[in-house]
């Protein structure tokens, strides 16, 4: 494993090294046909380390395998290809912590996950006996390490005692029980896979097999740990050589101070003196002290008799007790006129009430009268007009018959004269009607012209007014947006500068964007219209600001628009929300703007996300309107500024553009050709409303004077109509009967009489409801006088209080000064006090501070300034001296610092170099034996490997170069011993798979490990040389009958003998669901 702590790496090498020197000291070098080759050590590791047990679940293309109970010395996994054999190694590998590369069957964990499952689960039960077992008191003698890999190609790892309970999940745990064990995975000569079996000999230079030997062997180990100790010494060297140095100069300082201590001379006296001078300042400032706390009585005592405050504030009170009596009593006077008023209020109120009933009553009754009275005059007419009637008839029965005929003529001509004016009347009535239209025709196409006059005008007034922004913008471009516009912009710079504003306002927002297409200026001001002029705010008390600075430069209805949002640094994310189209863009997508607010404000206030900008017309209705609209598309508009919806579309008054066109000269140039035009258009309106107004004044002439002539004639038909009427009734009236008229005269007398009667009694039932109105207007007009009369008694007294009331308030103000007079005083005598007694308190401080210094008082005569201006003069005096040489405690400390460190430090060095020196001797006589070490190991390697190859009858040789850490082999096969040539490459299959299996089996020797595996050893040998292989892997594993291996091989296992150290593992073909275990046990039996 190679990601491992220092700690556990440091453990580990130095167990790995002594095992390894116990079996170099315990070699017994005449050969290895004994079994003196077997070490000391098996005992103390064979109860460890091995594997007891193996299951697999969904591991590569197998849904279960196992579980394998291995046998704690030779286990044979048997089967054919795709059954599982080279599954368990590989699992092998990866539930102990192996990286997939290791394995060499791929290249990520999750290709170790079957097909379909999401997991794949190893299970790995590993004994822990012995003497050296790892941590029993947790584990027990065996750990189940449990691996789970997802198909994501992450793992974890779950470390369980015998009993099942989980110790651990850690992966540095599982990393201290590999390094406890031994066992290492990435060593081939641990673990030997089917890939590295093929090429392990004749695909690896000399160095790298002389680098395989030295890891095998754990020398490579050793020979990292010789090097980094003699850097470490290096380092050590050069530290004391540093040491050394400083050294020299701790020397010479030493000197120096021992000098200055054994010169060192007294100076007493001046201290004495200081310590007298101290003595006597600490005693002056008690006498300083008391001499302040003394004055500060006398002004405590003084200001406490003073009564001045106290005598003002009770005069104060007196007067305002005084006015308040007064108050109160014209409260009272007030309240008891205002109480009579109340009452004479309602009685008015009742009073008013009566009035209008009987007014209402009396006006009732007057009208009863009149009426009755109107009747008896109507009757008496009538009266008259009988009487009259009854003369005419007998005047009429004189004269005959020749008076009719008069009025019948003089009837028929007025008839004639009548129908003659009815038809003058309609002719006229038709020609004022045509006139009527006329004027009104004429008034309507004045008032058209007039309205088309004042467009004009609005139009040519604010075009002169654009005019002179633009030729402003000259040198302003802000003045586009208005000609306060720069000013405000002034003020809030100023404004932010003086701190007034939280966020310094944005705007106008038509300044602070950009096109990209200049072209479609006038869709985007279309598009956004009255937001140009607009200003953001970050929050209200920054707008309440604005709209202040605002007011100075704008009336209240005509200032920009403010819109408040909180400022943010980066653009709203509009993903989801934003109209897409392939072909035409978003508003949001032609602008640039000079900061995130802006966007994020038109955004919010607008959504100009969601709105298209598309040139053509025609296109335009084709999108929105023809088709489905685009995703989260709302309107869109051309470049000529119309609005395009879904369902309706609007068409723009706009013609160029006011805010972000580009060219101001030619904005310039066109808007005073419009003035032109516009001045010749109201020239001319003006001349035509001019004619149409004069039209309209004859007009007005024409018809007032048909009007009149109308009103004549309608009068001369009512006159003639007047006549004919007459005429006709006086001709009825005389064949009327005399004798009719008589009795109708009677009965008319009658009905006279009886209506005298009512209008009687009307007239006294009036005069009784007149002398009603005029009592109750008596009483009320009474009431009226009094309130009045209350009202001005009120007034003086309303005067006096208000009078009374500003002078109590007044002294009221004067009372609350004297009070906080009063209490000011009061609180100053209370602080002083406890000033006096915090002085007190300081003055026992010092008192007690002086007995310290100088349990006697001392008697002073002079001032704290003089005496502490000659403890001044003392400490200079003192320090000049210690300057030079230094106070005499910490010239006694410095000297004896300086020898403890000199001492220390010449004893450091000594010992560094005595450790350097003894490390000096250690490392040759390691190097020594490493050396030695290492040649023996090489010695048996090489003895172990010509011992195997013998058995086949070959020759062979292992030649190593430590100088050049090179490793060469050559292997002869039988029959070509004479021959030069020794390469590997020119073996056969099985040749080259028996000189690897020897070639293993002399490091297993030589090495340890607490188990060992093959994958497919024999699978290029013939029968001849497998049988001699596994003689020799057999006698091996015999002789280390304390460790485990596990070979594994396609091939039939019945030629083995039977023993019951050999364990053979017989998998199921692929076609099988489940593996199973055939376990051959026999007796035990030595070859």
């Amino acid at each position: 494993m190679s990601k491992r702590k220092g700690k556990v790496i440091s453990d580990a090498t130095a167990v790995k090294s002594r095992r390894v020197t116990d079996a170099a000291d315990g070699t017994n070098h005449q050969g290895p046909s004994t079994n003196s080759f077997v070490t000391t050590a098996h005992s103390a590791t064979g109860d460890i380390g091995l594997i007891e047990s193996i299951t697999l679940k969904n591991f590569m293309c197998h849904h279960l395998l196992g579980p394998f109970q291995f046998g704690p010395n030779v286990n044979f996994i048997v089967g054919n290809n795709g059954s599982g054999k080279s599954a368990i190694l590989t699992a092998l590998i990866v539930g102990l912590g192996g990286k997939a590369t290791v394995t060499n069957r791929g290249i990520s964990l999750k290709d170790f996950v079957k097909t379909g499952e999401n997991t794949a689960d190893i299970t790995i039960r590993l004994r822990n006996r012995g003497p050296d077992a790892y941590r029993t008191d947790f584990y027990g003698d065996c750990i189940f390490i449990e691996h789970r890999i997802s198909s994501d190609g992450s793992r974890t790892c779950k470390l369980r005692s015998k009993s099942g309970q989980l110790i651990s999940n850690k992966k540095e745990e599982l990393t201290y029980i590999l390094d406890h064990f031994n066992i290492q995975l990435d060593n081939p000569v641990s673990i030997l896979n089917q890939e590295m079996s093929k090429q392990f000999l004749h695909s690896k230079s000399e160095s790298e097999k002389y680098k395989f030997f030295m890891k095998a062997t754990l020398l490579e180990q050793m020979k990292q740990d010789y090097i980094h100790i003699k850097h470490t010494k290096t380092i050590t060297r050069q530290q004391v050589e540093r040491q050394e140095e400083c050294l020299k100069d701790l020397k010479q300082d030493f000197l120096q101070r021992k000098e200055i201590y054994e010169n060192l001379s007294s100076f007493s006296e001046m201290k004495v003196a200081l310590e007298n001078l101290k003595k006597a300042m600490a005693w002056c400032l008690v006498r300083e002290k008391e001499q302040l706390i003394q004055q500060l009585r006398e002004d405590i005592e003084k200001e406490e008799n003073s009564c001045k405050h106290q005598h003002n504030l009770q005069l104060c009170q007196t007067k305002v007790m005084q006015v308040e009596k007064k108050i109160q009593h014209i409260k009272s006077r007030i309240d008891s006129l205002r109480g009579e008023q109340e009452s004479l209020k309602e009685d008015s109120l009742k009073l008013k009430e009566q009035v209008k009933v009987i007014s209402k009553a009396h006006q009732e009754q007057e009208l009863v009268y009149f009426r009755a009275l109107n009747k008896l005059k109507q009757s008496e007419k009538e009266q008259n007009l009988l009487q009259e009637k009854a003369k005419a008839s007998l005047i009429l029965n004189s004269n005959g018959e020749t008076e009719y005929r008069k009025q019948q003529k003089t009837l028929s001509s007025l008839r004639e004269q009548l129908a003659e004016l009815e038809n003058k009347c309609s002719q006229l009535n038709q020609e004022i009607k045509n006139k009527h239209q006329a004027l009104f025709k004429g008034k309507e196409e004045r008032d058209k012209l007039r309205l088309e006059e004042r467009n004009i005008q609005f139009s040519y007034e604010s075009k002169v007014k654009r005019k002179n922004q633009l030729l402003a913008s000259r040198s302003n471009k802000l003045k586009r947006f208005g000609d306060h516009v720069p000013d405000l912009l002034g003020s809030i710079t100023q404004a932010y500068a003086t701190g007034r504003f939280l966020k310094k306002p944005v705007g106008p927002i038509g300044a602070c964007i950009s096109l990209k297409d200049p072209t479609l200026a006038v869709a985007v001001e279309c598009c956004l219209r009255s937001f140009m002029k607009a200003f953001c705010c970050d929050n209200y008390k920054d707008e309440a600001v604005l709209q202040e600075l605002m007011s100075y430069y704008y009336s209240a209805s005509n200032r920009p628009q403010i819109i408040v949002s909180p400022f943010s640094e980066k653009v709203y994310n509009i993903h989801g929300r934003k109209a897409c189209h392939p072909e035409y863009p978003s508003v949001l997508d032609i602008i640039t703007a000079t900061s995130p607010v802006i966007i994020n404000c038109l955004i919010d206030m607008r959504g100009i996300e969601s709105v298209l900008i598309i040139k053509e017309k025609d296109k335009a209705r084709r999108v929105m309107q023809h088709n489905r609209p685009p995703k989260n598309c709302r309107e869109v508009f051309t470049v000529e500024g119309d609005q395009v919806y879904a369902n309706r579309y609007y068409t723009s008054d706009f013609s160029m553009a006011k805010y972000l066109g580009g060219d101001l000269e030619t904005e310039i140039s066109m808007l005073e050709s419009d003035l032109e035009n516009h001045q010749a258009q109201l020239s001319r309106f003006q001349l035509h409303v001019t004619s149409v107004t004069e039209d309209i004044v004859d007009m007005e002439s024409t018809l007032n004077s048909a009007i009149i002539t109308l009103k004549k004639r309608l009068a001369s038909v009512n006159q003639v109509k007047a006549t004919i009427t007459e005429l006709e009734t006086a001709a009825e009236e005389q064949i009327d009967d005399i004798s009719s008229l008589e009795e109708a005269v009677q009965e008319n007398q009658q009905k006279i009489k009886a209506e005298k009667q009512t209008v009687h009694e009307a007239k006294t039932e009036l005069d009784k409801h007149q002398k009603m109105v005029e009592d109750i207007d008596c009483k009320y007009s009474s009431v009226r006088e009094r309130a009045d009369q209350l009202s001005e008694e009120m007034e003086p007294l309303k005067d006096e209080q208000l009078k009374l009331e500003t002078e109590c308030a007044r002294d009221e103000r004067n009372l609350k000064i004297l009070e906080n007079k009063l209490k000011s005083h009061e609180d100053t005598v209370q602080a002083m006090k406890s000033d006096l007694a915090q002085r007190e308190e300081e003055l026992k401080e010092y008192v007690s501070k002086a007995s310290k210094i100088s349990p006697e008082r001392q008697q002073v005569t002079g001032s704290t300034k003089s005496i502490d201006t000659e403890i001044t003069r003392l400490k200079k005096k003192i320090k000049v001296y210690e300057s030079s040489h230094g106070e005499q405690e910490q010239v006694v400390r410095e000297y004896a610092e300086a020898l403890a460190l000199y001492r220390e430090k010449s004893n450091q060095v000594r010992d560094l170099r005595r450790f350097i020196d003894r490390l000096d001797n250690i490392m040759s006589d390691r190097q020594n034996r490493y050396k030695i070490m290492r040649r023996s190991l090489s010695v048996r390697c090489k003895l172990y490997f010509n011992n195997f190859l013998i058995k086949m009858n070959c020759c062979g040789s292992m030649i190593f170069d430590h100088n050049n850490e090179t490793l060469s082999i050559s292997v002869k096969p039988p029959g070509r011993e004479d021959d030069g040539v020794g390469d590997m490459r020119s073996l056969s299959g099985g040749e080259r798979s028996f000189s690897t299996v020897c070639f293993m089996l002399s490091l297993w020797e030589i090495t340890e490990s607490p188990f060992r595996c093959l994958d497919e050893f024999d699978v290029y040998m013939d029968m001849h040389n497998r049988r001699i292989s596994l003689d020799l892997l057999l006698e091996l594993s015999e002789r280390q009958h304390l460790r485990q291996f596990i070979f594994i091989t396609p091939l039939t296992t019945s030629s083995l003998p039977k023993t019951r150290l050999i364990k053979i593992h017989q998998l199921e073909d692929p076609e099988g669901n489940r593996s199973e275990t055939v376990d051959e046990n026999v007796s035990n039996q030595s070859w």
